[in-house]
This record gives structure tokens, C-alpha cells and sequence, in this order.
């Protein structure tokens, strides 16, 4: 009943129960840091501390309110859009490629490809900052779009190419058989085909941009400074509860994306119930 398997043995219960406690401990223990903060958004004190004195919106308000904030947010909705549609283009293009190229240096290739997933962060960030400064595009969006661009593209790479491994190229080569031209055969052909892990990679290159924090230390100027990059000043120079706010701000997006990308799940498996 209530998804539990049948039990027959005491010591299958208590394998079932343990296993129950320590997930239940392992979620709690994740949890904990997000549920923490919560709270102390809404206290009407100026001091992060509990007990809350009171309850209040003053801290969301001080967000809305402060041009700094706002600016913050602006920045990191323009530049995580930006380069949510460059890595879709670059992803879905790597992935296709990939798919279809066969040589004994397509591992390598792919490794390449994935390696801002695997390397340190503050390399990446540094290997960046050399290679944009002398080219004059530290300190502009266009140098931070481009390296989110690359930090998020294999987020993209990775969900279409497992999309791909069910598609059936002789579709495409069907098309094109057919007369259709390479773009409207990827138009109407591959696209709706691959559509559900293009808009998983798509979330999470969104959600890549969006949260990070140490490229934008290197190489943003004082008119790029993202959401999570005034969070990380307002620690260091000054803790406000505004911080708070703007923390369940970031919270909240990030349980939006994945509901989202949830129900796009749910959505692929009917699909291929429907076609199975």
C-alpha cells in the first residue's frame, strides 16, 4: 500500500524503516541551510538573529526600493538570458555534431567540451579574465555573456545528446531525400525531437548563469555587478537582512526552474508513452 514493498520479514521492516529515517535526515540536513533563512527575511530587526523580534516586509521593500539591488537583479536577468540563448545554440549544435561525428578522438573532443563542468571554478575564472583582458572585454556584459556562455554551454550539451541517443538520423536523411533544405529538416524533423532536452539544458545553463558568482568577481566592472556578486559584497562589507531577501529571491527562482523542469519530464515520459 502507500508505495511501501511487501514486507514479510522483521528484518526487511527494519531495512525499510531505516532506510526511510536516513533519507528523511538526509533531506532534512540539506534543507536545513534554505529553511534557516527563510525566516529571518521576514524579521522586522535590523541584526540576524533569532528569535525573530517580529515579523515584517521591510527587507523585501529596502530590495525593491534600493537602485543597487535592482540593478544587481537586471544584470543577472540580462546576462543569464543572453547566455542561456547563446549555449543553447552552441549546445544544440556540439551535441548534433557529436552525435553524428565517428572518430577515435570523440571522447576527447567531448571532454573538452564538458571540462568547465569538471575544472575548479576560480580556474576557469582566471583562464577567462587572461583571455578576455587584453581584448578589452573585462569590465562589459559582453565579456561576462560570453564567459557564462561557456560555463553554461555543456549544461545544454549534455541533455540534447542524451536526447540524441534515441534519435534516428535516418529521419533527418529522409528529409533532406525529400528536398527539404538542412535548416527546415533541424526545423521540422530534429527540433520537435529533441525539443524536451534542449529546454532541460536551458534551464540549467539559466540557472548556471544566474547563481554564479566567481567569474563575475574577475571580470565584472562596477555597472555588471550581478545578484549573487552584491550578495557576496553585502556579506563581506556590510550584513544587512536585505541580504536575506534577496536569498529567497535566488531560492525562488531556483524552485521555479525546477518545478519546470519537472513537469518538462513528465511531459517527455507521456510523450513516449503516447508513442510507445
Amino acid at each position: 500500500m502507500n508505495g511501501a514493498p511487501s514486507l514479510r520479514t522483521p528484518s526487511q521492516r527494519i531495512a525499510w524503516t531505516t532506510t526511510i529515517v536516513a533519507s528523511t535526515l538526509v533531506f532534512f540536513f540539506l534543507m536545513a541551510p534554505i529553511l534557516a533563512i527563510m525566516p529571518l527575511s521576514f524579521s522586522s530587526g535590523s541584526y540576524l538573529t533569532y528569535p525573530l523580534p517580529g515579523l515584517s516586509l521591510r527587507w523585501y521593500e529596502d530590495f525593491i526600493g534600493s537602485p543597487r539591488w535592482m540593478m544587481s537583479l537586471k544584470n543577472s536577468m540580462i546576462i543569464g538570458v543572453a547566455a542561456t540563448v547563446l549555449s543553447m545554440v552552441l549546445g544544440t549544435l556540439a551535441a548534433l555534431g557529436l552525435a553524428q561525428w565517428k572518430s577515435k578522438f570523440k571522447p576527447l573532443v567531448l571532454a573538452v567540451v564538458l571540462s568547465p563542468v569538471v575544472v575548479p571554478g576560480v580556474i576557469t575564472a582566471v583562464g577567462l579574465y587572461f583571455f578576455f583582458a587584453p581584448i578589452g572585454l573585462t569590465g562589459s556584459y559582453l565579456g561576462l555573456i560570453l564567459a557564462h556562455t561557456a560555463l553554461a554551454t555543456p549544461f545544454v550539451v549534455i541533455p540534447v545528446s542524451a536526447t540524441l541517443q534515441s534519435f534516428d538520423m535516418n529521419l533527418a536523411r529522409a528529409a533532406a531525400s525529400l528536398g527539404a533544405s538542412p535548416l527546415y529538416a533541424f526545423r521540422r524533423v530534429i527540433l520537435p525531437l529533441i525539443l524536451p532536452g534542449l529546454a532541460s539544458g536551458a534551464l540549467f545553463a539559466f540557472a548556471t548563469s544566474f547563481d554564479e558568482v566567481i567569474i563575475v568577481l574577475f571580470m565584472a566592472g562596477p555597472e555588471q555587478r550581478t545578484l549573487p556578486r552584491e550578495m557576496f559584497s553585502g556579506m563581506r562589507e556590510n550584513i544587512s537582512p536585505t541580504i536575506t531577501a534577496a536569498a529567497v529571491i535566488l531560492t525562488t527562482v531556483s524552485v521555479i526552474l525546477l518545478a519546470t523542469l519537472e513537469g518538462l519530464r513528465r511531459r517527455n515520459e507521456r510523450l513516449k508513452g503516447n508513442s510507445a
